[in-house]
């Protein structure tokens, strides 16, 4: 009797496509700041930096969350890439939410963003000084924007 072996599939951020979306996210962001923001896609998404991204649909939705982000947001992969990122944020906070991308994408990144936030079970926290920037394809097209910070607190 032959055992079969089982191929488990590899986790999310580890499929070809996340890791072409996280290579992307490490290119736009040296272009935007003329800085590295990790080595790699898999130190990108084990760093201690909260990074996520959304694509550039009229609703964004999230397309790319480490695991500092899970962690804050208190998701897994499978409930936080999907949905709109607008709900990262409480219905009030949204609008100045939304002002700051359409910045960022108008200037193609910004640093010092500070809003407030909510995790999926009601928690609240301030981040600070986060930069956004906008993903951009090899054409130069834009195809979503992303956002990094390490300053936060809860509220």
């Amino acid at each position: 009797m032959r055992r079969r072996l089982l191929q488990q599939a590899p986790a999310p951020w580890l499929t070809p496509g996340k890791l072409q979306l996280a290579e992307l996210l490490l290119q736009s962001h040296q272009l935007a700041f003329g800085k590295a923001l990790a080595a790699a896609p898999q130190e990108l998404f084990s760093s201690d930096l909260v990074v996520l991204a959304h694509d550039g649909s009229a609703d964004p939705c999230l397309t790319y969350a480490n695991a500092a982000a899970l962690r804050l947001w208190e998701r897994t992969w499978n409930t936080m890439v999907g949905m709109p990122s607008r709900l990262t944020a409480e219905q009030h906070e949204r609008s100045s939410r939304a002002q700051a991308l359409q910045q960022a994408l108008a200037q193609q990144s910004i640093e010092g963003y500070s809003g407030i936030r909510i995790s999926s079970s009601g928690r609240r926290f301030q981040i600070h000084n986060a930069r956004l920037w906008t993903l951009l394809r090899a054409d130069g097209s834009p195809c979503g924007q992303a956002a990094a910070f390490s300053d936060w607190w809860w509220l």
